[in-house]
C-alpha cells in the first residue's frame, strides 16, 4: 500500500518524536497532581514551570505572563471575553475591532458579544486578504477596548501587519481615555514567523500545540502584565486563577518541547518555501482556470490555496484521498459546513469560486517526490471531475 501523502499541516501536525519522548513519563510513572505538595506532585509542577519558561522564552516575555489552556479556541475566548467582561465591570460600554477573515474561534465570541450588546467592527481585507493599518485607525472609537487580528490566516496563509497595528495603537493610546488592548491569534504563524511580543506590540497572543508538532488538547495565551481579564473557568485557582482545573501535564510538557524545537526547524523554512512555490507554479501551469488565493509576497511558506473553476473543492479532496493524498478545502474546524469560505468571500470571490477552493499545506515531512506526485495526479482529477461537474 502506498504511503499517505499528508498535505494538511494547517489542520494539524503529527507529534514530533522528540515531543512524544518527553511526554511519555507524564503519561506513565510521573502521574502526580501538580497541586499536591508531596514530591510526585511537585515533579509535575516543575515540568509545567519548565514548559512555561520555554514558551516565555519563545515569546520574549515573563513566565508569569503565560497561561496554559485546553486549546487555542479556549485561549481566544479567554482573551476576547476576558477583556470585555473585565472592562464592563468598570462601567465601560466596549467596542471591538476584528477582521472579516478571522478564525471562527475569534468570530464566534465576537458574534456572541454582539448578542450581549457589545459593538463589533469587522474590518474588510484587500483582494489579497490583508488588513490595512489605515482601516484599523479609521475604525477606532472612543470606547474601543480591543483589537483582535490574526497573525497569519489559516486558510490562505496571508500574513498580517501585526507590528504595524501594534505601533499604531501605541501612538494613539495617549489620546484616548482607555487603553486599547491588542490580541493576535498566532496559531498558524508560530512555526514560521517571529513571535516576539515586544516587537509585535501585542497584549495578548494565542498559541496551539498541535499546529507545531505537539499534542492536541493544549494551547497557551500570553497576557501582558497589567492587562485586565476575567477568567472563563472558575474552581481551584490553577494557572494563577485564570484557568482552574487540574493541568494536563503531559500535553503542557509537549507544548513546551514543541516550542523549544521550533528554533531547530528554522533551516527547513527555505526548503518548504521552495516546495510550496513549485506546487503553486505547477498547479497554475498544468490546470487551466486556476487562481491563487491570497498574497504571494506576504504568505506563509507552507500554504497553497487555489480556486479551480468548474470543480467543487470537496470532490477534489475526496478524489485526492482515494489517491492517498490528504488535503482540505479550508479550515478543518468548519469542514462540515456547506457554506462557502467566509475568508474567500471576503477576498471578493464568488460563491462558486469559493466552493472550488483547494488548500494544500506543507510541513516538516513533505518531500519533493510527494509534490511531484500531487502535480501528476491533481490535473487528471480536475479533468475527470470537470467532465461530470454541473459548474459549466
Amino acid at each position: 500500500m502506498a504511503k499517505k501523502i499528508y498535505l494538511d499541516y494547517a489542520a494539524t501536525t503529527p507529534i514530533a518524536p522528540e515531543v512524544l519522548r518527553v511526554m511519555l513519563p507524564y503519561l506513565k510513572e510521573e502521574y502526580g497532581n501538580p497541586s499536591s505538595i508531596y514530591s510526585l506532585g511537585q515533579k509535575a509542577q516543575m515540568a509545567i514551570d519548565k514548559a512555561r519558561e520555554e514558551v516565555s522564552r519563545f515569546l520574549n516575555c515573563s513566565p508569569s505572563e503565560i497561561i496554559f489552556t485546553g486549546s487555542a479556541t479556549e485561549a481566544n475566548n479567554l482573551a476576547i471575553f476576558g477583556i470585555v467582561r473585565a472592562l464592563r465591570k468598570k462601567g465601560i460600554k466596549p467596542h471591538i475591532i476584528t477582521s472579516q477573515i478571522e478564525h471562527h474561534a475569534v468570530l464566534e465570541p465576537c458574534h456572541q458579544l454582539e448578542r450581549e450588546g457589545v459593538e463589533v467592527t469587522y474590518l474588510p481585507v484587500t483582494k489579497e486578504g490583508i488588513v490595512k493599518v489605515s482601516d484599523v485607525k479609521k475604525a477606532i472609537k472612543k470606547n474601543t477596548v480591543l483589537v483582535s487580528v490574526m497573525y497569519a490566516n489559516n486558510e490562505i496563509g496571508t500574513i498580517q501587519p501585526i507590528a504595524g497595528i501594534g505601533k499604531l495603537l501605541k501612538t494613539i493610546h495617549s489620546k484616548l481615555q482607555t487603553k486599547i488592548y491588542f490580541h493576535t491569534d498566532a496559531v498558524q504563524a508560530a512555526n514560521y514567523l517571529d513571535c516576539n511580543v515586544q516587537k509585535l506590540g501585542v497584549d495578548l497572543l494565542t498559541l496551539s500545540a498541535h499546529k507545531i508538532y505537539g499534542p492536541k488538547g493544549v494551547g497557551a495565551l500570553y497576557i501582558k502584565e497589567g492587562t485586565p481579564i476575567t477568567p472563563l473557568i472558575y474552581g481551584g485557582g490553577q494557572e494563577s486563577g485564570m484557568r482552574s482545573g487540574t493541568e494536563n501535564v503531559a500535553a503542557i510538557v509537549g507544548l513546551g518541547e514543541a516550542i523549544k524545537q521550533i528554533a531547530n526547524r528554522k533551516s527547513q523554512i527555505v526548503r518548504i518555501k521552495q516546495l510550496r512555490d513549485k506546487l503553486i507554479e505547477g498547479i497554475l501551469k498544468k490546470i487551466p482556470g486556476t487562481r491563487l488565493n491570497g498574497s504571494k509576497e506576504y504568505r506563509l511558506p507552507n500554504n497553497v490555496n487555489a480556486s479551480i473553476s468548474g470543480v467543487e473543492g470537496e470532490s477534489m479532496v475526496i478524489a485526492l484521498d482515494q489517491e492517498e493524498i490528504a488535503a482540505s478545502t479550508g479550515s478543518a474546524c468548519s469542514s462540515r459546513s456547506l457554506e462557502p469560505s467566509h475568508v474567500l468571500l471576503a477576498l471578493g470571490l464568488s460563491s462558486e469560486q469559493a466552493h472550488g477552493s483547494l488548500r494544500l499545506t506543507l510541513g516538516r515531512y513533505t518531500t519533493e517526490k510527494e509534490i511531484d506526485k500531487v502535480l501528476e495526479v491533481l490535473p487528471k482529477i480536475v479533468e475527470r471531475l470537470r467532465k461530470i461537474s454541473p459548474f459549466k
